[in-house]
């Protein structure tokens, strides 16, 4: 007979809370997963924004060079032009020169006059060839900073395609973070779902011929009356049996998780909507919700359960699973909730 109402208790088990919070955990890490991805887009823009700023001024300064090579070619090209009329003028100025030369050789006009012209031409022609000197020594002078121009464009446009390319490859790290992360955070909560399955099904089969111990959506539910007297916080001696199960269980499930799973059991303490005298030890409702949540958490601690791996929380009367005010109603409220979640 008592397999049959265990049976037919199991077969009354209502899943479908469960699979709400679940979903709720799925949403959540969604959600997280979205806030990482943009706060992963804001950085790479910064970064963007930051390179498209760096590739503006070398593009400026290559117009610049541009700009300074084309007045360089220009002056360049003067240079050529005047070096040019020199030599013209010089080789008139000698075939002028080898002319009276000629003439004073046949001895045709006056010969002083055409050595003074002669030597006239000379020194025009000397004062030609320095003039010729010095052009050519701008032209080459040119030359080196024309070249020099071309080394600094090259510079540039080596720097230009090295930012393109680390930009690139900036780009693919970031996408391949993001997958990654997203793959860890999936295998992060399909592990912590799988895990806290187990430990329900631990737990069912550890208190499974208790009524006043029920299942709500992902949470287990034991009523104050079964750990506590009327209006305390200490754990009487049924609660303390109950417990010891509870952290027996949770022990062994601790062993099995990865130290990676950033896990918590969280206490949560519930009252009735009767208000308190306070007169008594407690206040009113939240304190009293809080100190039987904490109870049950050193005496879990006390068992040897990991503090750092427990919560305590107090709600008063606020949270109610049944409404109304009737004592039926009012005893549901009066619970301890136990869910397996992450920090």
């Amino acid at each position: 007979m008592a397999l049959a109402r265990n049976r037919r208790h199991q077969r009354s088990v209502d899943y479908w809370p469960g699979f709400v919070d679940a979903l709720s955990t799925l949403l959540m890490a969604i959600m997280f997963l979205l806030t990482v991805f943009v706060v992963g887009q804001f950085i790479l823009s910064r970064e963007i924004s930051g390179r498209d700023e760096v590739l503006t001024r070398l593009n400026s300064r290559i117009n610049d060079l541009v700009q300074q090579l084309a007045l360089e070619k220009s002056g360049k090209q003067d240079l050529e032009d005047a070096v040019a009329n020199l030599q013209a003028s010089l080789s008139s100025a000698e075939s002028e020169r080898s002319r009276l030369q000629a003439l004073l050789a046949t001895g045709s006009g006056n010969s002083q006059a055409a050595e003074q012209r002669a030597g006239t031409l000379s020194q025009e022609l000397d004062e030609q060839k320095q003039v010729s000197v010095r052009a050519l020594s701008q032209v080459d002078l040119l030359n080196q900073q024309i070249a020099a121009l071309r080394s600094q464009i090259a510079a540039v446009e080596a720097a230009l395609q090295a930012s393109e390319t680390k930009d690139q490859s900036s780009q693919v790290k970031i996408a391949d973070l993001g997958r990654r992360l997203n793959v860890a955070l999936a295998q992060r909560v399909q592990e912590l779902n799988r895990y806290r399955s187990d430990f329900f099904g631990r737990l069912r089969e550890i208190l499974s011929d208790r009524d006043n111990i029920r299942i709500v959506g992902d949470r287990f539910v034991f009523q104050s009356e079964v750990l506590f007297p009327s209006g305390a916080a200490d754990l009487n001696p049924a609660g303390q049996a109950e417990m010891a199960k509870l952290a027996a269980a949770l022990i062994d499930l601790a062993k099995e998780i990865p130290p990676e799973i950033n896990w918590v059991l969280r206490v949560d303490g519930h009252t009735d909507n009767v208000p308190l005298s306070g007169n008594g030890r407690y206040p009113d409702n939240w304190a009293l919700s809080s100190a039987r949540a904490i109870a049950v958490v050193k005496f879990l601690i006390a068992q040897g359960v990991p503090a750092d791996r427990l919560v305590a929380a107090g709600f008063g009367e606020f949270q109610p699973i049944a409404p109304g005010d009737t004592p039926d109603a009012r005893a549901t409220n009066r619970r301890i909730e136990l869910k397996l979640t992450e920090k």
